[in-house]
């Protein structure tokens, strides 16, 4: 199997951000620099707010406003979460902080929504030492123990080795300097060296880094409880996972006049992926190794006929739906990727237009018993094979209803959804068995 060009640079994470760190905000008089960073693992996106004014919009988990130069002395900052219908309540502050001139400071949203605060983690502006990378690791990661971090050269024997540092939540390691190359970097419970939960594998540290190194919960795929988020002082990300980290995928079958099917993965007959998927059935997820896999689609207990030849590739802390779809004639792989982030504020809903009979549609998510006659589409002329993406929704009762574009006649419904606050939906549009009307639809609860 080839290893996909996603899962090279996640197993290798090689990553020269060093001397561009060199372009950060040199700080002038009267200024300090401040940068933001989202680490609170359940929350929604957010807004973020400085002296009352907008300073960034709409930063998810795991993203961050690099630093920027503000005027130094005291400030407040707040932090709003984005909502459905667009609410946008303050979870964070205004807090107040003391920005001295010719400092830089990071600040975190950490933990979970419920309990959602800032911590605030003060950066060392000096210029890193030549031939040196510099790192602050941060422990961002709410449901952690107390754990020690090594930093090794690559495969180096952990038993008798002492610990880079030792820390808890809302705990900061350094700042330390390194020589830039070539390091590995393992997290274990503190005081048992021999249970590795995070192993990054050989990561290239490039010379001129000031990396800001903060472990947070893993929300995707494989056992290890953490992921590190790598940032430099110019805003430059790395996401670094665990290199055992799988790729999950899950097999809807969407195709009405099909039999049943066995999937086949890397000419593997004896022991198909999948096998006897029905329409309009589909798998949980699996778990894979990353990579490019050839993936044949065959009449449940029939290797001798293909129905779909293909090659998708996997990446390392991805997600995906694979459907079959269309007509036996004309049977094709859609190959969606899925976000299994649980957001607990709300509902994630994303629909798929499966459905080879119908043409382009447009689609209201209503109130239970409303009615669409003076209603707009949620989202209009959706052609078949495209699909909304994840769309947030208050928990509650919905009508889902779909009609040819440009038409108020239902095609589909209403079809009364209920979404809790934490969920994932998918939903697909499809033909009735052996294809045409009457159409319905496939429920897929993405958070299983």
């Amino acid at each position: 199997m080839k290893k996909s060009l996603g899962y090279t640079l996640v197993a290798l994470a090689s990553f020269a951000l060093g001397a561009c760190d060199s372009n950060s905000p040199d700080p002038t008089a009267g200024t300090a620099e401040l940068s933001v960073i989202h680490a609170s693992p359940d929350a929604p996106a957010v807004d973020i707010d400085l002296n009352g004014r907008a300073f960034a919009q709409n930063i998810d988990f795991k993203q961050n406003i690099p630093n920027q130069l503000v005027v130094s002395g005291a400030v407040t900052l707040a932090v709003k979460g984005v909502l459905p219908g667009n609410a946008r309540p303050t979870v964070i502050g205004p807090a107040n902080l003391n920005l001295a001139e010719g400092t830089r400071t990071a600040v975190l949203a950490v933990n979970s929504v419920a309990n959602i605060e800032p911590l605030i983690v003060t950066r060392d502006p000096s210029p890193v030492a030549a031939g040196s990378v510099r790192l602050q690791v941060v422990n961002a990661a709410p449901d952690a123990p107390r754990v020690s971090v090594f930093v090794t050269a690559p495969n180096a024997a952990l038993s008798g080795t002492a610990p880079t540092g030792t820390f808890s939540f809302k705990e900061v390691l350094g700042p330390v300097s390194v020589p830039g190359g070539d390091y590995q970097i393992r997290v274990t419970p503190a005081g048992a060296p021999q249970t590795v939960v995070f192993d990054s594998g050989t990561v290239n540290l490039a010379a001129g880094g000031d990396l800001l190194v903060t472990a947070v919960e893993n929300t995707t795929t494989g056992s290890s409880p953490i992921t590190l988020l790598v940032t430099t002082s110019t805003g430059n990300t790395l996401n670094i996972l665990d290199r055992q980290t799988p790729a999950n995928l899950r097999v809807v079958h969407a195709s009405p006049d099909a039999p049943a099917v066995d999937v086949i993965a890397n000419n593997n007959f004896a022991q198909p992926l999948v096998p006897g998927l029905a329409f309009p059935a589909a798998t949980g997820f699996v778990s894979v190794p990353p990579g490019t896999y050839n993936v044949k689609v065959t009449p449940a207990g029939n290797p001798g006929v293909i129905a779909i030849d293909a090659n998708p590739a996997f990446d390392a802390g991805r997600e995906y739906t694979v459907m079959a779809v269309g007509r036996l004639a004309s049977i094709e792989p859609l190959v969606l990727q899925d976000d299994r982030r649980r957001v607990s504020t709300q509902a994630k809903v994303r629909i798929i237009h499966g459905s080879p009979s119908a043409g382009a549609v447009d689609i209201y998510v209503v109130a239970p018993g409303g009615s669409i006659q003076s209603a707009t589409p949620a989202f209009a002329n959706v052609a078949f094979k495209a699909n909304t993406g994840y769309v947030s929704l208050a928990a509650g009762r919905y009508d889902v209803i779909v009609t040819p574009t440009g038409s108020k006649t239902a095609a589909i419904g209403p079809a009364t959804v209920t979404v809790a606050n934490g969920g994932i939906y998918s939903v697909a549009a499809r033909d009735a068995v052996g294809g045409g009307t009457p159409l319905s639809i496939i429920s897929l609860d993405d958070a299983l």
